[in-house]
């Protein structure tokens, strides 16, 4: 199913690149650095591009986001599988880490933010991998992520919801054993009165199935983290 993520959907690379000029090549390759899965070449051309003064976002955009487009058209497409989407995640996630404490920088706590996603593995399943890349993607594509871990309790959920008023609450998990969880859950978010409020609910992991994300009140189901982040965007309209 072809994928959506960040503002440059079905970008597809080419000899030509997509900028002019040499800053525009560094971005090329800071994009093909993402596309490969290259973290310490990703690392250090966003280090370079902030040396020669391009500004934190534009490198984010047009070079980190640029390269993770084409990642998920062709994941969309089959052409890239899984390991080779989580090479590419570190390095986004390498770039990112340089860029981040210059795009807090240049925002407040709230600016510019797309929405608040409280986002952990339910009660008995302690496997992050998935979990982990959907928080990457939704911090890079302008969401604030409130990251609660792993087995974390219903209770727990409701507590961060309360604290935090996120609009979105994520919950992946891995095992059959412990999908009941998300159910348990939402039950505990709506009996906490915060499903009122317009609190959505994004299910995923690879038992968990549209039916039965219909079946425990969810929201949204995603299939992968990439259309984690297409949802979430579509969800609030940016």
């Amino acid at each position: 199913m072809p994928v959506t993520c960040g503002p440059t959907a079905g970008a597809s690379w080419d000899s030509k690149g997509f900028f002019g000029g040499v800053k525009g090549a560094d971005l090329d390759r800071l994009a093909r650095a993402v596309i490969d899965g290259e973290a310490a070449t990703a690392g250090q051309l966003a280090e370079q591009a902030l040396g020669e003064g391009l500004a934190a976002d534009t490198i984010l955009q047009d070079g980190l986001l640029k390269g993770l487009g084409v990642v998920g058209e062709r994941f969309g497409k089959q052409e890239m599988f899984l390991p080779e989407v989580m090479m590419s995640a570190g390095a986004m996630q390498a770039g990112l880490e340089l860029l981040r404490p210059h795009l807090e920088a240049g925002q407040s706590a709230s600016a510019g933010l797309r929405g608040k996603v409280a986002l952990g593995t339910v009660q008995g399943d302690i496997h992050d991998i998935g979990k982990n890349l959907v928080a990457m993607m939704l911090t890079a594509n302008g969401f604030q992520v409130i990251d609660l871990g792993v087995s974390v309790r219903p209770e727990d959920f409701v507590r961060a919801c309360r604290e935090h008023k996120p609009q979105f609450v994520g919950m992946s998990a891995l095992l059959n054993t412990t999908m009941p969880a998300m159910a348990q859950t939402i039950a505990a978010l709506e009996a906490a009165g915060l499903r009122n409020g317009g609190l959505r609910v994004m299910v995923g992991g690879a038992p968990v199935t549209p039916e039965f994300a219909a079946r425990i009140g969810a929201d949204i189901y995603a299939d992968d983290a990439l259309e984690a982040v297409r949802l979430a965007r579509e969800a609030v309209g940016r």
